[in-house]
């Protein structure tokens, strides 16, 4: 037997992927009589067929979806093993692929993508962000070498996932010039429910964060009147700005606004009696009232598949991550 090769599987997976012989040959580079013929001899040496021919098109067998599911993980995996290949070179060359959450992607990460590539000049570095939710799927099936969440991982991830926090931030409460709170600069717990909020989508870690605040001030999301849902941070700032709703963000977002004086971040004075605490809320004494602020603190979570492969640059970056925390 002279058994399938990786180009066979390379061949065999873009027909999958376009059923069509002739777009997996364009794909590939290469004749349309040669897609044929790799896929014939596969069928061949295992005597079964990978797609059944309907007219002019094709539809892929029952043999071809077993081969398809194993092909990806075999070619993940030469992947994997090429780029490990080429970083034995003391990092001069090599790719990191990161996924981020939006608030950490847009305003935390930055600066320490910088600085590895101040260390590491030749290091391509690709991005991606989305929320939480997503960047925790995606670290677990393999799209990214690390993830950056400020939300929780899902029970069902979290045998798949191995997590620990790299950083953290606190979640404000904002409003705009127009709201009647600009002019306070605090409120009661109480008043909370007596505004409109804008809000973020649910999945993503602000959202996550600010619910668990919530809950543990014992509100109920649904007492709140919640005017607008956006899948951004940068869209719940801009809604507010020149309306009366109120929004909790990271107040990495909202720095320049804030000190520019277009948003005010307001502080939340917890007057309950026998209050707690959970570890995402810590309080802290007023200077004012004898009362305690209660302020949102949330940690930034890095996240790595347990048992994939970790190539020798996601270690060296993930080390800086921790190495700059505990130097903080």
């Amino acid at each position: 037997m002279a058994g399938m090769t990786l180009e066979q599987l390379k061949i065999f997976q873009a027909v999958a992927q376009h059923l069509h012989f002739t777009r997996a040959a364009e794909e590939l580079y290469i004749t349309q009589p040669a897609v044929s013929a790799a896929i014939h001899n596969l069928e061949q040496e295992y005597g079964v067929k990978l797609f059944h021919r309907i007219g002019r098109h094709i539809e892929i067998a029952e043999a071809g979806k077993l081969l398809q599911v194993e092909a990806q993980k075999i070619l993940d995996q030469v992947s994997l093993t090429e780029r490990g290949l080429r970083e034995l070179n003391n990092l001069q060359r090599g790719e990191l692929k990161l996924g981020s959450s939006l608030t950490i992607g847009n305003y935390w990460l930055p600066s320490k993508i910088s600085e590895f590539k101040s260390r590491y000049p030749g290091i391509q570095i690709n991005c991606s962000l989305a929320n939480t939710e997503e960047i925790c799927v995606g670290t677990a099936t393999g799209q990214f070498d690390l993830g950056l969440v400020e939300g929780d991982v899902k029970p069902a991830l979290q045998n798949t996932l191995e997590y620990e926090i790299v950083g953290s931030d606190r979640l404000q409460i904002v409003v705009g010039q127009k709201h009647p709170w600009f002019e306070w600069g605090e409120i009661d717990l109480s008043q909370l429910t007596q505004t409109l909020w804008v809000m973020r989508e649910p999945g993503s870690g602000t959202q996550q964060r600010f619910e668990e605040a919530l809950q543990n001030w014992g509100i109920n999301l649904s007492e709140l009147n919640v005017i607008l849902v956006f899948n951004s941070g940068e869209m719940t700032k801009a809604a507010i700005e020149d309306g009366v709703g109120a929004i909790g963000i990271s107040e990495l977002m909202v720095k320049k606004e804030i000190q520019l004086g277009t948003l005010r971040a307001i502080r939340v004075i917890d007057n309950r009696e026998g209050k707690g605490a959970m570890p995402t809320v810590v309080t802290e004494p007023s200077r004012s009232a004898g009362y305690a602020y209660a302020e949102i603190v949330r940690p930034f979570f890095k996240l790595k598949h347990r048992q994939r492969f970790q190539t020798a640059l996601s270690k060296v970056f993930e080390q800086m991550l921790i190495s700059s925390m505990l130097n903080k």
